[in-house]
């Protein structure tokens, strides 16, 4: 069931014609912080890949991707879900070195997405991969790099709310780091929600950290792939959003997978079949570079930093009617 919540008093702070061009100076600039922070190099991605060539993201496992077939090559095609294992064959492909990366917009179709403020079927993102050594598959390197982007995303507010003084979003650059069993020993009771929800409540900008394993209750704090991310090793960040008074996941990114790791986790997930599959083949074989990446939210950012309550007032998606009808009484603008 679509569910909206609509914030008591709620007013968009800037006009539609504002409202655009806040959303591109927000695009624009973070994009030149980040890629500045990270030294990250700009390239061109797929909207849609191959079936049977194991690139797209699985997500939890029971997300269906649109699908659709190409007679002139003979093939089925998939609209992606992220770009998660496209980034780092890309880097192989693109011969990047040590320390160098990319990044690009991720644009995808998640059909079965529950809708609600944050949540549509249309996700767009800056997708990004770097490289690193052997000796970067650490906690501290993972920290070091939450960091770097949570500065390039207060650096971005920063200098918006220069451009516009009437927007009153603060962002915190102290980020608090803990893992998602720690948060299931604060609060056994709460659902994973619920612990990400108290815990902004104390820290406004966090990094919650080894997302996808079974937790001593037997269940994951929430789910991840088991071919991309190395659940030891990986993170969501999350700033408090005060307008809709929860947290707000702006980033999923981790360190990735090895071959042992990827071994690993196949068998956990019970997705050994998958060890056929091209991408997954050269990954075993050790014939892929090793890399930290993620994807970070556009549209999210942007009505975290011009404080919206809803996502369709930054992004052209469809909704339920219960919604349409909801926030148009409320005074809230869907594009």
């Amino acid at each position: 069931m679509n569910k909206v919540i609509i914030p008591r008093g709620y007013k968009p702070t800037l006009d539609a014609y504002d409202t655009q061009r806040a959303i591109a100076y927000i695009k624009a600039t973070f994009q030149e912080e980040f890629s500045k922070a990270l030294n990250l190099k700009r390239v061109s991605a797929p909207l849609f890949v191959t079936e049977n060539s194991g690139l797209n993201d699985n997500l939890n496992g029971y997300e269906r991707p649109v699908a659709f077939d190409v007679p002139a090559i003979g093939a089925e095609a998939q609209v992606v879900h992220s770009l998660a294992k496209w980034k780092r064959l890309a880097l192989k492909r693109y011969r990047f070195g040590v320390g160098g990366g990319l990044y690009t917009d991720m644009n995808a179709i998640r059909r079965d997405e529950e809708l609600d403020n944050t949540h549509s079927i249309y996700v767009d993102q800056w997708d990004w991969e770097k490289i690193i050594t052997a000796e970067n598959r650490n906690l501290d390197y993972l920290k070091l790099i939450v960091r770097a982007i949570v500065n390039a995303i207060c650096a971005t507010n920063d200098r918006l709310r220069v451009r516009y003084p009437q927007l009153t979003t603060e962002l915190s650059r102290e980020v608090s780091f803990v893992t998602s069993q720690e948060l299931e020993d604060t609060w056994p009771e709460l659902t994973p929600k619920q612990r990400e929800n108290e815990y902004l409540k104390r820290h406004r900008t966090a990094c919650i950290m080894q997302i996808g394993g079974r937790l001593r209750s037997g269940k994951p704090h929430d789910g991840r792939a088991p071919d991309y991310d190395d659940w030891d090793l990986n993170c969501d960040i999350f700033f408090r959003d005060d307008v809709l008074d929860s947290a707000l996941e702006i980033s999923s990114m981790g360190i990735r997978v090895d071959p042992e790791s990827l071994d690993r986790q196949l068998t956990l997930a019970g997705c050994d079949s998958r060890r056929e599959l091209p991408f997954h083949k050269m990954l075993l074989n050790g014939e892929l570079p090793l890399t930290i990446g993620g994807g970070i939210g556009q549209s999210r950012l942007c009505m975290l930093m011009l404080g919206c309550a809803h996502i369709g007032e930054v992004q052209s998606s469809i909704w339920d009617n219960a919604t349409v009808a909801a926030c148009e009484s409320a005074g809230i603008p869907l594009l």
